[in-house]
This record gives structure tokens, sequence and C-alpha cells, in this order.
């Protein structure tokens, strides 16, 4: 439980302006978390916080890399992780309701008694949100990706496949008719 405790920021005693945070996210901060889909991740995460009188602007900034594999052929390969978030909280008397009604990713409600904010769960979205969406392995010299020949391979035999199927009369054409019926 204390390890928790390693993502709470006292902004009490915080004077007004900027104030700079880093973590090290690697396996071990996911081990209590869901499977992901990487095998391996070292990443550093710079929060700026900028305290204001009835609010703080956060800025995560996220870089390192991950071991991932090709969504096309399986291989395993090195992704840079690097991206941005930004990120607004608000002092409120009812920050669930407002937490709930509020549409805004970008802002969140917290209680006017509060004096800590935990950003473990941030860190946790944003660092899965900085990993690439699509995954492929890099290109050779003449352009070609250089993914698993068997696997491309594979993947043609597929496509011939499905490009055959479209080609065939449809059987359940004549089934429109009585669809109004």
């Amino acid at each position: 439980m204390s390890g928790h405790r390693d993502y709470d920021i006292p902004f009490v005693g915080l004077k007004p302006g900027e104030h700079v945070y880093e973590y090290e996210v690697g396996d071990k901060f996911f081990t209590d978390r869901p499977e992901q889909e990487f095998s391996s991740i070292r990443a550093k995460v710079r929060l700026v916080l900028d305290k204001h009188t009835a609010f703080m602007q956060l800025c995560f900034e996220i870089g390192g890399e991950a071991e991932i594999s090709c969504d096309r052929c399986g291989n395993p390969l090195t992704v840079d992780l690097w991206d941005e978030f930004r990120l607004v909280v608000k002092m409120a008397d009812d920050p669930d309701r407002l937490n709930e009604m509020d549409e805004d990713p970008d802002l969140f409600y917290i209680s006017r008694t509060e004096s800590h904010l935990n950003v473990e769960d941030w860190l946790y979205e944003f660092t899965l949100l900085s990993i690439p969406a699509q995954r492929f392995c890099p290109p050779d010299e003449d352009g070609e990706p250089k993914c698993d020949p068997a696997a491309l391979d594979l993947l043609r035999k597929m496509e011939e496949q499905a490009e055959e199927q479209e080609m065939k009369p449809d059987i359940w054409k004549g089934l429109d008719k009585f669809r109004n019926s």
C-alpha cells in the first residue's frame, strides 16, 4: 500500500507556480494492472504541475520505449514512446457529481478538502496512450517491411481467398425480395 503513496502530491503546501515531478514507469508499475500487450516498458514521465489558487494545470511528458509485437507478423520490436498530455484539476464542493456530469476528459474535479493529488491512474493511462496504435516492422533499404516472410505469405494467401469469395455469386442474393414481405 505504501507504494501508492509514491504518486501522491501534497499540493496544499505548494506555492503558486510550476513544480516538476519525475517518475520512472517500468514493468513493476503494471504488475497490479490488467495484462498488457507489451512485454517490457521503460518510460520516464515528467510532470509539470502549475498551481493556481482554485485549480492546477498538469502537463505529463512521456518518453521511453516498449517491447511489443508487430501487428502484421508478430515479430518482436521496440517502439518509442513519446507524447504529452494536459489536464486541469479544479477544486469543487461536489467533485464526484461534477466528474460524472462533465464530459471534458481534460478536466477533473477534486474536493476542496483534499490535501494530496494522486497521479497514479493518470500515469498508467497516459503511458498506455503513448504507445503507438499501429506497430509494424521498419522497412528495409528497398522500402519493403522486414516482417517474417512466412507471415507475409500467409497474409497474401488469405487476401487472395477473400477476393475469390467476393467474386463468387452471392447465394443469398434472391432472399432480398422476401425482406419486406
